[in-house]
C-alpha cells in the first residue's frame, strides 16, 4: 500500500531522497580530504557567490544562531579559508570574504564533486543527461530561494 496517493510521485520522492543521501556522503570523504566541515563548505559557497557577506547575512541564509555562524567564521580564519573585513563605510559592519585558499578549496572541491557525478553517469547518453538536467532544473525552480 502506498503512503502517498500517488504513487510514482512517491518512487520519486525516495529516489531523489536517496541520490541526494548518497552525493552528500560521497561530498563528506572529498571534503575530509581537503580538511573542511560540511558547515564551513556551505559558508564558503556563500561567501565567495556573494563576495562577501556579513555573519547576521550569513547566519540568516545558513538558518544558525548568529553565535554559531561566529563560531564557524573563527575556525575558517584560523585556516585561512576566510578574513573579516570592516566595512568602510560603517566600521559597526564586519564582511568575511574568502582568501585565496577557500577559493581554491571550493574549486577543487566541486570539481571531485562534478567528478564523482559523471562517473555515476557514465553510461548515461548526453541526451538523456539533457533531459535530465531539464527536470531536476524544473524541480529546483519550483523551490529556488537562492
Amino acid at each position: 500500500m502506498s503512503l502517498y496517493h500517488d504513487n510514482q510521485v512517491e518512487q520519486l520522492e525516495f529516489l531523489i531522497r536517496k541520490v541526494c543521501f548518497n552525493i552528500k556522503k560521497r561530498g563528506r570523504v572529498i571534503l575530509d580530504e581537503y580538511d573542511i566541515t560540511p558547515a564551513q563548505f556551505d559558508a564558503l559557497q556563500l561567501i565567495i557567490k556573494n563576495d562577501s557577506i556579513t555573519i547576521s547575512e550569513l547566519s540568516n541564509r545558513l538558518y544558525q544562531a548568529p553565535s554559531t555562524i561566529t563560531d564557524l567564521i573563527d575556525r575558517m580564519e584560523k585556516s585561512l579559508l576566510v578574513e573579516r573585513i570592516r566595512d568602510q563605510k560603517d566600521r559597526r559592519i564586519v564582511r568575511v570574504t574568502a582568501l585565496e585558499k577557500g577559493h581554491k578549496i571550493l574549486e577543487n572541491v566541486l570539481i571531485e564533486r562534478c567528478k564523482f557525478i559523471d562517473r555515476s553517469l557514465i553510461d548515461v547518453s548526453s541526451n538523456d543527461k539533457e533531459e535530465f538536467k531539464k527536470y531536476l532544473t524544473i524541480l529546483h525552480n519550483a523551490y529556488k530561494e537562492d
